[in-house]
């Protein structure tokens, strides 16, 4: 480290320590919005797979900006949320150390890839879960009622069990992602009969969120394996001549106490890291497989939301989407989770009504000069690999 006369700010934040990778690949919701009982029942969290990245462009509507009523350029992430699948309902009652669950119940009825979630290895497992505790429904459901009663009765939060149906989204993944998702909205017992209701039915992303809403996105970050601590923690690089190499740190300690303080940056696990990112714009939510999914009021020509040639290592989008602002953790075909923002929005960007003008659909493996296949034979005309 080089001779600072004043002051020297550490390298890298310690409020990220340690940097190790996630036990959970999926991003795990750690804090719910505020139930507010005066709105109608909702969900407040979904998950999806990242597909990929394009770009949009815009009217600026920032009034007192010098940018406004001008056209903008911003990078936007696609993410396919196909419709979510409402399995179960937990009811947890307030306790001096925090929330603790009273009871969970399960519908009757659970798909093969929420299955293959309980078991490590399928195809060796006799499949018997689940088998024993459909037949709670078999004479009326006293049980199952019963316990929904306790719920009712007890509880103060109410979260119900749910899983993606990742076999339409064509990752070659059989086996579906579970979460608890709160409700918030209604009394209790509204809760409950919300969540009785939509057991074994279909939640499409559309009827947890709507355009222009801001959202917190919580995913796995790429993993970079064990890496330097320049490039880990960003010190700066020892003088050329350094004996024994230069991307180091030259000092990491005083000579008592005798041992390596937690603090002092040192070489490690970069990256697959769990981190929740606050504040992200929804500027879309539709259907991959419609044929106008990527068109605008301004450019109509008829297109679909996945570029040409696919998304590269993901494929095409053909089941819901949202369109988010800027980039998002993780890779491609990774899952990430949605939740709806812990804050009251009151900044003129986050309220601010989005109108897309161009949706980019060039191929993203290349240089991408054409927007449709039609374009392009229109500009080449008929080649020898058509005859």
């Amino acid at each position: 480290m080089s001779h600072r006369k004043y002051e020297a700010p550490r390298h890298g934040h310690l409020g990220f320590s340690p940097r190790k990778r996630t036990r959970s690949h999926r991003g795990r919701v750690k804090a719910f919005p505020k139930d507010d009982a005066k709105k109608p029942v909702h969900l407040t969290a979904f998950m999806g797979y990242k597909a990929g990245m394009t770009h949009i462009v815009r009217d600026l509507e920032r009034p007192g900006s010098k940018m406004n009523k001008k056209e903008i350029v911003e990078a936007v992430t696609i993410v396919e949320t196909p419709p979510m699948v409402i399995v179960g309902v937990v009811g947890y009652v307030a306790s001096p150390r925090g929330l603790r669950a009273l009871t969970t119940v399960w519908a009757e009825h659970l798909s093969e890839e929420a299955k293959r979630r309980f078991y490590k290895n399928w195809y060796r497992s006799k499949k018997k879960a689940f088998t024993q505790y459909s037949k709670k429904y078999a004479d009326g459901a006293k049980e199952v009622t019963r316990e929904l009663e306790r719920i009712k009765k007890y509880c103060s939060v109410v979260r119900v069990i749910a899983h993606t149906q990742v076999g339409k989204a064509h990752l070659g993944q059989k086996k579906a992602h579970i979460m608890e998702i709160q409700l918030n909205g209604g009394d209790i017992a509204a809760k409950v009969d919300f969540a009785r209701e939509h057991f074994e039915k279909e939640v499409a992303v559309s009827a947890v969120f709507e355009q222009d809403e801001m959202v917190d996105v919580i995913g796995t970050t790429k993993g970079h394996g064990f890496e330097g601590v320049t490039h880990r923690w960003g010190t700066k690089k020892l003088p050329r001549k350094t004996h024994r190499g230069l991307r180091k740190v030259a000092c990491i300690g005083a000579w008592h106490p005798s041992r390596v303080m937690y603090s002092v940056p040192r070489a490690g696990q970069r990256g697959y890291h769990r981190r929740t990112e606050l504040n992200k714009k929804i500027y879309r939510i539709g259907n991959g497989a419609d044929a106008k999914s990527g068109s605008t009021e301004y450019d109509i020509t008829e297109k679909q939301i996945t570029p040409m040639g696919g998304f590269p290592h993901y494929g095409s989008v053909t089941e819901d989407f949202i369109m988010l602002k800027g980039g998002v953790a993780g890779s491609r075909k990774r899952v990430l989770t949605f939740r709806k923002s812990l804050q009251v929005h009151t900044k003129r960007s986050a309220l601010e009504k989005v109108s897309l003008k161009f949706i980019d659909t060039s191929s993203k493996f290349g240089h991408g000069r054409f927007q449709t296949f039609a374009e392009k034979h229109q500009f080449m005309g008929t080649l020898k690999k058509d005859l």
